[in-house]
C-alpha cells in the first residue's frame, strides 16, 4: 500500500464537520511517488475567506506522514455506524471513473475497500486512561496504535483465577468445611459454583455476540437491556466491585494483626470479653491506613498496579500448590500442631505454654500457666473452675493427616449460637455447675451465631471475579474465541480447587481446628497454613500478597466503571464523575470510590462485608442470564453469538440460582439490594438521557405490544373497557410551532396517561420536498407534547391537498386493534374572516368521515381559553348538556377531567331538555337514579322547552343566513358584477330591517305587555362581511362582485320588539301578517328556519343556566346530508354556542361507552 502525506490543519478550537471537510485532502497523489511534495489546502477563495473570518484562526498546517489510510478518526467505536472506527470527519475522497455511477453517493455509501480496511484495523482498546509518561509522549507525537498480543492463557484465564481465588479460600473455607460439614459444604460450592458457571455460559454468548469494547459486564447488560437494567446493574457492580476492595483490605489487616505481627494492635482487650470489639477498632484503624495508601499509589500510577499483577498471581499459584503439597505430605508424615483439650472443651493456646494443670519442677509440684487461668491463684489449693477440676487436659493433634480417617467425623454439620464452644463430641466431659461464666474462660468459642445461609453469602465472594476476563476485551487478540474459554476453564478450575479442598480439608484437619477461625487452639496460626508445606508462611505471606492485589485491582477497576456510567450519561447527577485528569485518569470517580470503600472499612467484619457485595455481583450475574435468556427467546436477528453452547432454559436456570441464592444468604440484604436497583432504574427512566441501544427489553416490549394487539383485534372492546382513544388533529403555524398547545392540555387532562393518544398533522405538498419540514414538525409536536405532558404518539403526514391528508389520517391512524376511537379537533374560529373556504369544509368533511368511521368526535371550542394544567379551577361546574343520547359520552367526558388535578374540585351538573308532552318530574326522577346506578355524583336539572311558535328574530336569522350563503356563491363572479351584486343584496336586506323595525314600532306597546324573563341578552345580530371573505366564493351566478364591507345589523330595540311580538294572543295572525308583508320571507327554506330556530331557542336557555360554568359539555348536531348547505351548519353552530365562554360539543360514534353494570 502506497505512502501518504496528509495535510491536516489545526485549528484552536473544534470546527464544525463541515469546515473539517474543506480543511483537508486525503486524497493520494502521483507525484508522491517521486518524492515531490505538492499539498494544498483546497477550497474557494470564499470559502477560505469564510474561514478566515470565523471564531477558529487556522495556524500552520502539520505534515503528516502515514503508511497505513484510514486511521485518523480516535479510534472511538460509534454503535450506529456500519463502520467500528466510524469517524465523522473521515470522508472517502473518490477520484476515478471505474465507480463513476455511484460517485455522488460515496459520502453516504463508502467503497467497500475502505470499510474492509477499517474493520481490518479495528481496536477496541479502551481510550483515555493513559499514565503521565505517556501524556508527555503523546505531547511530543503521535503514538502508533499496537494492535492487542494477549491470547487466552494470559488475558482471560490467568486474570480470572486472581480475581476468583483469594481471601475467602485462605481465611473463612476451612471455618465453612468445619461449620457446616463436608457434605453441606459441598452444596454451598455446588450452589455457588453452578451458578457463576452457567453465568459464565450466558456471558460468552453476549461477549461473542458482536463486539465488546472495554466496559465488560456493564458494557454488555446496558446493551442487551436497555440503559435503564445496564445503569442500574452496572451500578451495583459497580457497589460490589467497591465493597469487594473493602473486604480484600479487610483480609489484608486481618492476616497483618493476626498472624504476621499481632504486637502492632493498637487496642488491646483486659478481658476475653472486649477482644473482639478491640479486633474491630484496630481493623477499622489500620484499614482506613491501608485504604489511604492504596488510593494513592491507584492515583499516582496504575500501570504499577497491572505490572504487580502478575507477581500477586504468583503468590495465589505458589500458595495453592503449597497446600496440595501439605495434603500429600499429611498423608505419611503429618505435621505437629498439638491442640489443648480441657474436656471436650478446646482451649484457647495464646498465654499458656503447656498443656498441664500442674508439673514437676525440682521434685516439687508447681502449678502452670493454665492454672492460673482457671484458678483465682498460684497456690494448688486454690479455688479453680468447677469445669477445670473435673475434667482432664488432652492433647489431639490439629492435622492428624490424610490417612487418620477424621473426614467421617467431619462430615456433618455443627452450626451453633454466638458464644458456643467449640467441642469434641468424643472426647468425655463432665459439666460445671455455672456454664454462663465459660465464656470468660480461654475456650474458643463462636465469635458469630452460624446457620447454613449464612455460610452461603460469605462464601459466595469466592467464586466471584468472572468477569474479568470481559473486562480485558480491549488487550485481548480475539475476544470472541479467549473470553469464552478463559472465563469457562478457570471457573472450572477454581471449582475443582474448592471441591477438593473441602474434601482435603474435612479429611485431614481435626472437626475443632477446622471451626478455630482464627487460629487460637495453635497460637494463632493459620489453619489453612498449618496443613501447607513446606512451612505457614508460605500461605500467610502469600494470602496477605494476594489480598493487597486485590484490592489494589478493585480500586483500579471500580472507578473506571463508574467514569464509564457517567460517560454514557444515563444517570444525570453521576456526570461529574465523568471527569479527571488531563490523562483521563478518573479522579472524582476514584475519591467517590474510596468514600463508599470507607464505608466497608468502619463495618470491620470480613463476614458481615461479603454478604453486601454478595448481592450486588448476584444481581449483576442475575441479569446478564437475563440478558441472554431475553434475547435467546426474541431470536432478534442481530443475536448470533459465535460461542453455540448455549440455551436459554440455562440462562434462566442461572438467573434463578442468582435470585435463590440473593434470597438464601440474607433475605434482608436482598430486598435492600433490588430496592436501590429499583430506584436507579427508575430514576434512569424519568431524568436520565434516552439512549437507544437495540437493548432486548425493547425487543421484549415490542413483542409483548404484537402479542397484544392481536389480542386486541380479536372483538371489539367491551363497553367497561371503553375509553376514549383520541386522534389530535393540530394546527402549525408558517414556522411549524403548534398553534394552540392548550389541545394538548386538554388531553392530558381528559386522558390522564391512559389509554392512546395520537397528534396528528398534515402538511400540502410532497414527501420528496418537505421532508424537512415534516421532521421539524413532528419534533415540534413531540416537544409541545412534553411540555403539556402528554404521553402518546406523533403522527405527521405530507398529502397533496390538506382534506386527503386529514382524510387519511382519520382512515389509518393506529394500529390493529390500538386505533383511535374519538377525534379531537379545535373548532375553526376564524372561519368567517378566512379567504379560503376549505377552512370550513375541511371541518365539515372531518364531522361527517367521523360519523362514516362510528368514531366519536369532541370540538372544544374557544380552546386558548382552556385551563393549563398548571392551572387549579377553585369550585365550580361542569354543565352536561344532554339533549340526544349519544353513548353515554356526555357523562363520561366530565367524570374522566374530573380525575385530573385541574377539575377535580369543579362539581357535575346535568341539563336535559324536556318537550310540551314530556312529564318533567318524572324525567327527573328517572336520570337521578340513573346516575344513581352509573356511579355518578351531578346535579340533574330538567329545562322545559315549549314548542313556542318561530319569532321573527328566527326568521330574520336564517334571512340573514341565506343572504350571505348567496352572496358567497357570488365570488366566483367578475370584481364589477360582484360589487353590483353584493349592493344590491346590502340594500335589499336594509329596505327589508326598515320594513320590521317600522311593524316592531306598531306593535311595540302591546309587545311590552307580553314580555317575560326570557328575553335574550344579545344587544345585536350582525353580518360583517369585508374583503378578506372573498375566497369563500362558490359557483352560482354570472357576475363578479367587489370586496367592500357589508353590515346588516339589528338593534336592540327592533330584538325585544321582534321577540316579543310572537307571545301575542294573536301571534299566529301577526305571523301570516308579516309573510304577507315580507315576501322575502316566505321564499326561505323552511328546514333552515326550524333549524335556526331550534339553535335560538337552546341557546338561550344554555347561556341562561351555564353561562358561568367553567365548562358546557353539549350535544354537537350533525351535518346537513345536502352538501349544498354546509356553510348554513356553520351558522346554525354559531348561534348556538354564542355567549359561552368554554364549550365543548361532543358527538357520539354510534356505540354504548358507559354501563351500569359492574
Amino acid at each position: 500500500m502506497g505512502e501518504r502525506f496528509v495535510v491536516v490543519p489545526v485549528y484552536t478550537r473544534k470546527t464544525s464537520g463541515k469546515e473539517e471537510e474543506r480543511s483537508g485532502s486525503t486524497g493520494a497523489h502521483p507525484a508522491l511517488d517521486t518524492g515531490e511534495s505538492r499539498c494544498s489546502v483546497p477550497g474557494t477563495a470564499a470559502e477560505n475567506e469564510q474561514l478566515e473570518d470565523s471564531v477558529f484562526e487556522p495556524t500552520v498546517p502539520i505534515l503528516e506522514y502515514n503508511r497505513e489510510p484510514n486511521k485518523y478518526g480516535d479510534g472511538v467505536p460509534k454503535e450506529n455506524s456500519p463502520f467500528i472506527n466510524n469517524s465523522e470527519n473521515d470522508k472517502n475522497n473518490y477520484d476515478g471513473t471505474n465507480m463513476a455511477l455511484f460517485e455522488e453517493e460515496m459520502d453516504r455509501h463508502p467503497m467497500v475497500s475502505s470499510l474492509l480496511d477499517k474493520l481490518a484495523n479495528y481496536t477496541n482498546l479502551s481510550q483515555g486512561a493513559l499514565e503521565h509518561e505517556e501524556a508527555d509522549e503523546e505531547s511530543s507525537k503521535k503514538k502508533t496504535v499496537k494492535s492487542p498480543q494477549m491470547g487466552t492463557f494470559m488475558g482471560v484465564y490467568l486474570p480470572c483465577l486472581q480475581n476468583i481465588l483469594g481471601v475467602i479460600l485462605f481465611l473463612r473455607l476451612t471455618w465453612i468445611v468445619g461449620t457446616a460439614g463436608i457434605l453441606e459444604s459441598l452444596a454451598i460450592v455446588g450452589l455457588c459454583c453452578s451458578c457463576t458457571m452457567l453465568t459464565a455460559i450466558s456471558m460468552s454468548a453476549v461477549a461473542t455476540n458482536g463486539v465488546v469494547p472495554a466496559g465488560g459486564s456493564y458494557y454488555m447488560i446496558s446493551r442487551s437491556l436497555g440503559p435503564e437494567f445496564g445503569g442500574a446493574v452496572g451500578l451495583c457492580f459497580y457497589l460490589g466491585t467497591t465493597f469487594a476492595g473493602a473486604m480484600y483490605i479487610l483480609g489484608t489487616i486481618e492476616i497483618l494483626l493476626t498472624y504476621i505481627v499481632p504486637q502492632a494492635a493498637i487496642f488491646t482487650a483486659e478481658r476475653k470479653e472486649d477482644e473482639l470489639s478491640a479486633l474491630l477498632n484496630n481493623m477499622r484503624i489500620y484499614g482506613t491506613l491501608c485504604l489511604s495508601l492504596m488510593a494513592i499509589v491507584v492515583f499516582v500510577g496504575v500501570k504499577y498496579v497491572n505490572k504487580l499483577a502478575l507477581v500477586f498471581l504468583a503468590c495465589v499459584i505458589l500458595s495453592i500448590i503449597s497446600i496440595y503439597a501439605g495434603v500429600i505430605k499429611s498423608s505419611f508424615d503429618p505435621p505437629d500442631f498439638p491442640v489443648c483439650m480441657l474436656g471436650n472443651r478446646t482451649l484457647r493456646n495464646l498465654r499458656f505454654d503447656k498443656c498441664l494443670k500442674t508439673e514437676i519442677v525440682n521434685n516439687t509440684t508447681v502449678s502452670t500457666q493454665l492454672w492460673r487461668l482457671f484458678c483465682d491463684g498460684p497456690a494448688l489449693n486454690s479455688t479453680c473452675n468447677e469445669y477445670f477440676v473435673n475434667n482432664n487436659l488432652t492433647l489431639i493433634q490439629g492435622i492428624p493427616g490424610l490417612a487418620s480417617g477424621v473426614i467421617s467425623e467431619n462430615m456433618w454439620s455443627a452450626y451453633g449460637p454466638l458464644g458456643m464452644l467449640v467441642e469434641n463430641k468424643r472426647l468425655p466431659s463432665v459439666g460445671g455447675i455455672d456454664p454462663a461464666k465459660d465464656i470468660y474462660l480461654p475456650y474458643v468459642v463462636n465469635d458469630i451465631s452460624t446457620f447454613f445461609t449464612l455460610l452461603v453469602g460469605i462464601y459466595f465472594p469466592s467464586v466471584t471475579g468472572i468477569m474479568a476476563g470481559s473486562n480485558r476485551s480491549g488487550d485481548l487478540r480475539d475476544a470472541q474465541k479467549s473470553i469464552p474459554i478463559g472465563t469457562i476453564l478457570a471457573i472450572a478450575t477454581t471449582s475443582f480447587i474448592y471441591v477438593t479442598g473441602v474434601i482435603f480439608f474435612g479429611a485431614c484437619i481435626e472437626g475443632v481446628l477446622l471451626r478455630d477461625k482464627f487460629g487460637d487452639s495453635v497460637k494463632r496460626n493459620l489453619v489453612i497454613g498449618t496443613l501447607s508445606w513446606p512451612s505457614p508462611w508460605v500461605i500467610v505471606i502469600g494470602s496477605f500478597f494476594s489480598c493487597c492485589g486485590a484490592g489494589l485491582q478493585s480500586l483500579t477497576g471500580a472507578p473506571r466503571l463508574l467514569q464509564a456510567i457517567a460517560r454514557d450519561g444515563i444517570v444525570p447527577f453521576l456526570q461529574v464523575f465523568g471527569h479527571g485528569k488531563a490523562n483521563g485518569e478518573p479522579t472524582w470517580a476514584l475519591l467517590l470510590t474510596t468514600g463508599i470503600c470507607e464505608i466497608g472499612i468502619l463495618i470491620a467484619s470480613l463476614d458481615a462485608v461479603a454478604p453486601i457485595l454478595s448481592m450486588f455481583f448476584l444481581m449483576c450475574y442475575m441479569f446478564v442470564n437475563l440478558a441472554c435468556a431475553v434475547q435467546t427467546l426474541l431470536r432478534t436477528p442481530n443475536w448470533r453469538p459465535r460461542f453455540k453452547y448455549y440455551h436459554w432454559t440455562l440462562s434462566f436456570l442461572g438467573m434463578s440460582l442468582c435470585l435463590s441464592i440473593m434470597f438464601i444468604s440474607s433475605w434482608y440484604y436482598a430486598i435492600i439490594a433490588m430496592g436501590i436497583a429499583g430506584c436507579i432504574y427508575k430514576y434512569i427512566e424519568y431524568r436520565g438521557a434516552e439512549k437507544e441501544w437495540g437493548d432486548g427489553i425493547r425487543g421484549l416490549s415490542l413483542n409483548a405490544a404484537r402479542y397484544a394487539l392481536i389480542r386486541l383485534e380479536e372483538a371489539p372492546p367491551h363497553t367497561k373497557n371503553w375509553r376514549p382513544q383520541l386522534l389530535v388533529l393540530l394546527n402549525l403555524d408558517s414556522d411549524q410551532c403548534v398553534k394552540h398547545p392548550r389541545l394538548l392540555s386538554l388531553t392530558t387532562q381528559l386522558k390522564a396517561g391512559k389509554g392512546l393518544t395520537i397528534v396528528g398533522n398534515v402538511l400540502q405538498g410532497t414527501y420528496l420536498s418537505h421532508e424537512a419540514e415534516a421532521k421539524k414538525a413532528e419534533q415540534n409536536i413531540k416537544s409541545a407534547m412534553a411540555t403539556e405532558r402528554t404521553k402518546g404518539f406523533c403522527h405527521v403526514v405530507v398529502s397533496s391537498n390538506l382534506r386527503d391528508g386529514i382524510s387519511h389520517l382519520i382512515q389509518s391512524a393506529g394500529l390493529g386493534g390500538m386505533k383511535h376511537n374519538t377525534v379531537l379537533v379545535g373548532w375553526p374560529g376564524t372561519w368567517r374572516q378566512s379567504e379560503d373556504p376549505q377552512s370550513w369544509r375541511n371541518f365539515i368533511e372531518i364531522v361527517r368521515e367521523t360519523t362514516a368511521a362510528h368514531l366519536a368526535m369532541l370540538v372544544p371550542k374557544n380552546v386558548d381559553s382552556f385551563p393549563t394544567n398548571k392551572d387549579r379551577l377553585e369550585e365550580g361546574t361542569i354543565d352536561v348538556w344532554w339533549v340526544v343520547h349519544d353513548g353515554g359520552m356526555l357523562m363520561l367526558l366530565p367524570f374522566l377531567l374530573r380525575q385530573h388535578k385541574v377539575w377535580e374540585k369543579c362539581k357535575m351538573r346535568i341539563f336535559t331538555v324536556a318537550q310540551m308532552d314530556d312529564n318533567s318530574i318524572q324525567m327527573k326522577k328517572d336520570l337521578q337514579m340513573f346516575l344513581y346506578h352509573l356511579r355518578l355524583d351531578a346535579e340533574v336539572e330538567v329545562v322545559e322547552m315549549h314548542d313556542n311558535d318561530i319569532s321573527a328574530f328566527t326568521y330574520e336569522k336564517t334571512l340573514v343566513m341565506e343572504q350571505r350563503s348567496q352572496m358567497l356563491k357570488q365570488m366566483q363572479l367578475s370584481r364589477t358584477e360582484r360589487e353590483r351584486e353584493i349592493q344590491s343584496i346590502t340594500d335589499e336586506s336594509r329596505n327589508s330591517i326598515r320594513r320590521k323595525n317600522q311593524g316592531a314600532t306598531e306593535n311595540s306597546n302591546v309587545s311590552r305587555q307580553s314580555s317575560t324573563a326570557e328575553d335574550i341578552q344579545e344587544d345585536e345580530a350582525q353580518l360583517i362581511h369585508d374583503k378578506n371573505t372573498a375566497a369563500h366564493a362558490a359557483m352560482n351566478n354570472k357576475e363578479e362582485v367587489g370586496t367592500d364591507r357589508v353590515h346588516m345589523t339589528w338593534t336592540k330595540d327592533k330584538v325585544s320588539t321582534e321577540r316579543n311580538r310572537t307571545r301575542e294572543a294573536n301571534a299566529n295572525m301577526a305571523v301570516r301578517d308579516m309573510f304577507n308583508m315580507k315576501p322575502e320571507w316566505e321564499s326561505l327554506n323552511q328546514s333552515n328556519v326550524r333549524r335556526m330556530h331550534t339553535a335560538v331557542k337552546l341557546n338561550e336557555i344554555v347561556v341562561n343556566k351555564s353561562q358561568g360554568a367553567h365548562l358546557v359539555l353539549l350535544n354537537m348536531p350533525g351535518p346537513p346530508r345536502n352538501r349544498g348547505g354546509d356553510e348554513n351548519y356553520m351558522e346554525f353552530l354559531e348561534v348556538l354556542l354564542e355567549g359561552l365562554n368554554r364549550v365543548l360539543l361532543v358527538r357520539g360514534g354510534g356505540r354504548e361507552v358507559i354501563t351500569i353494570y359492574s
